[in-house]
């Protein structure tokens, strides 16, 4: 089976995100191929169902429904519904990845609907998304569509699973506690689950945890937390966060007010990973001196090399965490994760990803560890 992954606009790091994705659902996989934002990838067995919910990085999910020219296409799609309409009318989209007889497959499409007395109408891509490599990449149009479809290479599929903005916002806004400087988006808060590859009815620890969203977003892909925060008050948030959610405190999940560089780390059990985003240093109004950053930088990589430490014999696999990426005038300024590798004695994985925007002064640098290489059990 083929799928196509339509990214964020982050690639690289959405691209890992979906390989972290295949591998703790225990499938095999392989890359076809990218084109601009089109990830399609081949697999023997069919994605988890409304996989796009627990994707962070993704904005919806297509199935190559047949291969070939377009004749030997649309031979094959004589076989197959390609919509879901109740009414006889659907306006639907084509994207194009470097589509092979592209005018062709758009021309056989019409036809074909046209065979069935369907009344469909072709609504053109419309805008530009700008991706953070600076590549634009167009967007579905405004108006209302009721089918999605691709073409990829020799590859027509449909969209079978998009992204539900309203619904991810609308948990997201009407939670009882926010913070919207200093928590993470439900987004992030999933690509870092997916990097942790913790997975379903383990456990997840976030040591920095806030008011609890990267909590939130794994125990709803039913895994258990544990978090930590020497904030009273975001402790507190979490608590009424989880609690509005319908979540058991220590049934689902632990919450701890200390500081995770320094509390006696039995306290918790055994976790199979850790997804979290560490304070990233003091809000900026400007740009800092090449000075000012390298002392911030320099400040996270002690912390979290002593948070480390202190938590090496409670975790048994990943680590994906955030660091601060520090724009000045005079270039970016970045954690030396090689340092925290080595004084901590764990691996890169992968990373580090950039995450910003063009207007950031302080970004995100994503980095995932191995699991740990010693515990003191």
């Amino acid at each position: 089976m083929k799928y196509l992954f339509i990214l964020g606009r982050n690639i690289e790091l959405s691209v890992a995100e979906i390989k972290a994705f295949f591998r703790k659902n225990n499938l095999d996989f392989k890359q076809i191929g990218l084109v601009g934002n089109g990830l399609l990838v081949e697999t023997k067995e069919q994605l988890p169902e409304s996989s796009i919910d627990k994707l962070g990085g993704t904005v919806s999910i297509g199935e190559v429904l047949a291969s070939g020219k377009a004749k030997d296409i649309f031979d094959e799609l004589d076989k197959k519904a390609i919509y879901s309409v109740e009414e006889d009318k659907l306006n639907y989209a084509v994207y194009n990845f470097n589509g092979k007889d592209f005018a062709d497959i758009l021309l056989r499409l019409k036809q074909k609907f046209r065979k069935e007395s369907l009344k469909a109408t072709e609504k053109k891509l419309s805008g530009n998304i700008k991706m953070q490599d600076g590549e634009f990449v167009p967007a579905i149009a405004s108006r209302k569509i009721d089918e999605q479809y691709f073409v990829f290479g020799d590859n027509f599929g449909r969209i079978i699973e998009k992204t539900d903005y309203k619904a991810l916002e609308g948990r997201d806004m009407k939670k009882p506690i926010r913070r919207n400087e200093l928590a993470i988006s439900p987004r992030l808060a999933k690509i870092l689950i997916n990097l942790s590859e913790v997975k379903e009815g383990d456990t997840l620890l976030d040591p920095f945890c806030g008011i609890g969203v990267i909590l939130e977003e794994a125990l709803l892909q039913n895994i258990k937390v544990a978090g930590i925060d020497k904030d009273k008050n975001a402790i507190e948030g979490a608590k009424k966060n989880l609690k509005w959610f319908g979540f058991k405190e220590w049934t689902d999940y632990i919450l701890i007010n200390d500081d995770s560089s320094g509390f006696h780390s039995s306290r918790i059990s055994k976790v199979q990973g850790i997804a979290t985003e560490p304070a990233l240093g003091k809000l900026q109004k400007s740009n800092p001196s090449p000075e000012d950053a390298r002392k911030m930088v320099n400040k996270f990589e002690e912390m979290m090399i002593r948070v480390l430490k202190n938590l090496n014999g409670n975790v048994s696999g990943k680590i994906a965490f955030t660091a601060p990426l520090v724009f000045t005038n005079k270039g970016k300024f970045a954690c030396n994760f090689e340092r925290i590798s080595s004084s901590t004695k764990l691996k890169i994985l992968e990373g580090p990803i950039h995450e910003y925007r063009d207007d950031s002064i302080v970004g995100r640098d994503i980095i995932v560890l191995s699991k740990l290489k010693y515990n003191n059990s």
